[in-house]
């Protein structure tokens, strides 16, 4: 029996809390592994570049219910079969995992249905939309063990934000007192419509029936390396946010601020407009003994005092440069040094993704497994539920997903 057997009968036994790893696992050098995408929209075709930079996965199909999106796959895979139902997609023997990139409120049925017809599955971030559907797929996982889940929150698995969490694991800035992240963008967050009847489907994040809006989409990412980096017991969620700018028949709030509250006393903020760029994206974790500044592709450790600078070393009271690089490092104005952390740069998606491959080969689930992605989809949810509610709401134990 080959890979593609194997994979095609269960045969890779991959493990969820408690259950032991697979006792054979198929080999890298038999064929590749055949991936569907589910939702070929913008999102799903970034998809078809980064598979190109993981050999062991091959883009074998894909599926999208809007004929120019099928029209623009075409170019981009011609020898991929294309599909109008994800359905007959799951059926394809060809497919042996698929990367669920629809809109969020179709995550939940399609991953079922993954799940049951045999498939590996990489479900792209928020994983689930609302807490009674992300129990039911996380019960659905584990009744499929032979299968690996993987959530699409690459920061998380990233090299860089891998390193960077281990030297605050490891005390690089001494005792973890607060985290404040951002990301702020300057326009509409709205995509062209060719025919008014596609609106809601393209557009789908401006419309609470289909999404999170920016919690869900932005402040997601961060959400899952801060508590991942806090380890501590997450205790109260508030927020609050609004349709104060973009008032053009949108259900999302155009700009957001959700706190969180942990057991060891650390809070965690996390704030994203669409009305002002400044500063872009930026998680500042702040130590006794120093401070963590990260971006999409860059990080520094900063030591404690160092002048105010933003990630891209302007001192905003001043407009001066505090951080000079002198190759290895960079200095700042009073000529300490601030660690700049090595790793390497460039989109963090083909590395998730080469995970995602990894672990069907050894049948041990990834690190960003299904009940990671479920914590975050709890989080989200509850996030999104104080905005509104406009209260503060205790993450209890009961829960189920997670302390």
């Amino acid at each position: 029996m080959n890979r593609r057997d194997l994979l095609k009968t269960g045969g890779t036994l991959g493990v969820l809390a408690g259950l032991a790893p697979m006792a054979v696992a198929p080999s890298r050098a038999n064929d590749r592994i055949g991936v569907g995408v589910i939702g070929a929209g913008v999102r799903g075709q970034l998809h078809f570049d980064f598979l190109r930079d993981v050999p062991d996965l091959d883009l074998v199909a894909y599926c999208d219910v809007l004929p120019f999106r099928l029209d623009e796959a075409r170019e981009k895979a011609p020898a991929a079969t294309s599909y109008t139902d994800y359905r007959r997609l799951l059926d394809d023997r060809d497919v042996d995992a698929v990367i669920v990139s629809t809109h969020f409120s179709e995550h939940t049925p399609v991953v079922l249905a993954a799940l049951d017809a045999g498939k590996h599955v990489y479900c792209e971030k928020t994983m689930i939309m609302g807490l009674d559907e992300t129990r039911s797929v996380v019960d659905a996982a584990g009744q499929h063990p032979a299968q690996i889940f993987q959530t699409g929150f690459q920061y998380r698995t990233s090299p860089l934000y891998e390193k960077a969490g281990a030297l605050v694991k490891d005390g690089a800035i001494g005792e973890v007192t607060s985290i404040d992240c951002q990301w702020n963008r300057n326009g509409d967050w709205r995509r062209p419509v060719p025919d008014p009847k596609w609106e809601r489907q393209i557009n789908w994040r401006m419309y609470r029936e289909y999404s999170g809006g920016l919690v869900a989409e932005l402040s997601s990412h961060q959400m899952g390396f801060c508590d991942w980096i806090l380890g501590s017991e997450l205790e109260t969620i508030q927020g609050t946010g609004g349709i104060d700018y973009w008032k053009d028949g949108r259900e999302t709030f155009d700009n957001t601020y959700v706190l969180t509250r942990y057991s060891s006393g650390v809070t965690a903020t996390y704030s994203s407009q669409t009305t002002n760029s400044l500063g872009g994206y930026r998680i500042v974790v702040m130590g006794k003994e120093g401070a963590l500044i990260l971006t999409t592709q860059k990080g520094w450790i900063v030591p404690e005092g160092a002048p105010p600078a933003t990630p891209d070393g302007i001192d905003l009271v001043s407009g001066a440069s505090v951080m000079r690089d002198d190759g290895n490092s960079y200095r700042l104005a009073d000529g300490r040094a601030a660690l700049r952390i090595d790793a390497p740069e460039g989109e963090p998606t083909p590395v998730a993704l080469q995970q995602f491959a990894d672990a069907i080969y050894s049948g041990r689930q990834p690190i960003c497994d299904v009940r990671n992605g479920a914590k975050l989809s709890a989080l989200v949810q509850l996030s999104i539920d104080a905005m509104h509610e406009k209260k503060i709401i205790s993450w209890e134990p009961h829960l189920g997903f997670g302390a």
